[in-house]
């Protein structure tokens, strides 16, 4: 496999596997989303042309959460040979996807056990950062684009996804505003959050020719009972380590979700807002059906990602 770049907005560093730099060093990225309206290309979007957008069923989604992110992973190397990009806006029914520094963690065999037999799907997740809870109220973007030049713009790149996030938020609350929330689960300098509270974090992974911004973000239900399944994952695997030392400090009070913070109705809401403001933005197609992908290498680049990221 190729060796890959892991480039995260969630402030975590981690070299293990490639080499992972942090989303961001200076405080600026509480301009984000005004000075991603400044990264837009002559012709008036930020995205190139062409982009298609996928979203899978709920229903249809495997039991595995490590699926999708294969799916993402064999889709980057698509668009890294010459496929259009293109958008996945996905959701799990319960899964748990953590960073590599959480699967250091002392205990952390015996945590991820525990939620699995409780039917939680547990997975370390391929672009880094920290645990993240996932369910029928967290939607999942990722945006695959090409890199033939490998040209690093790691700030335009993580504003250009905050002004998508906050902008398809913006018909409910123009608040949304950029910047690492002190307590927050997969914190990060690009957290986006409304009157302190985070509601989405961001991320991204870079393949050789092309990479993935990846954003999750909690649409509806509460923000609380997310960030106490977090802490609650960390109590378990951290052993006798304390917050702050090898994993986040998760405190309450800093999770929120958009329904919570500015009244959007539901997950389906937010995610045709989101379809809307990309097909106004980049002129996006959608597809009635998703890109044919073999379901055996698949299965083979499945596994093969538990076996790499999945270990102590």
């Amino acid at each position: 496999m190729e060796k890959d770049r892991l480039i995260e907005g969630t402030g975590d560093v981690d070299g293990q596997t490639g080499e992972c730099l942090a989303g961001t060093t200076e405080s600026s990225a509480s301009d984000s989303i005004h000075k991603a309206s400044r990264t837009e290309n002559r012709g008036g979007s930020a995205w190139p042309a062409g982009i298609r957008i996928w979203t899978p069923p709920l229903e249809s989604m495997p039991e595995d959460v490590m699926f999708p992110l294969a799916w993402e992973e064999m889709m980057c190397r698509r668009v890294g040979e010459g496929e259009a990009p293109i958008m996945h806006i996905w959701r799990h029914p319960y899964a748990l996807t953590i960073g590599m520094r959480d699967r250091r963690l002392p205990r952390a065999p015996q945590a991820m056990d525990k939620l699995r037999r409780e039917g939680c799907s547990v997975a370390v997740r391929v672009s880094g950062g920290a645990a993240v809870p996932l369910d029928e109220g967290v939607v999942n973007i990722s945006i695959i684009l090409p890199n033939p030049d490998r040209k690093l713009e790691l700030h335009g790149d993580f504003e250009r996804m905050v002004s998508l996030i906050a902008g398809a938020a913006s018909p409910w609350t123009s608040e949304a505003k950029a910047g690492e929330i002190a307590g927050a689960f997969c914190p990060g300098d690009y957290d986006v959050s409304v009157n302190g509270r985070k509601f989405c974090g961001i991320a991204q992974r870079r393949q050789t020719k092309a990479y993935i911004l990846t954003a999750f973000v909690i649409a509806e239900g509460s923000g609380e009972e997310r960030r106490r399944l977090a802490r609650e994952f960390y109590d378990e695997a951290s052993g006798i380590l304390r917050p702050g030392q090898a994993y986040p400090d998760v405190r309450e009070g800093s999770m929120g979700s958009l329904d919570e913070l500015a009244g959007v109705p539901s997950a389906e809401a937010y995610m045709a807002s989101l379809v809307e403001r990309m097909i106004d933005e980049a002129g996006a197609t959608v597809l009635s059906a998703g890109p044919e992908l073999p379901f055996d290498e698949l299965d083979r680049l499945s596994a093969e990602l538990k076996t790499r990221y999945d270990r102590d």
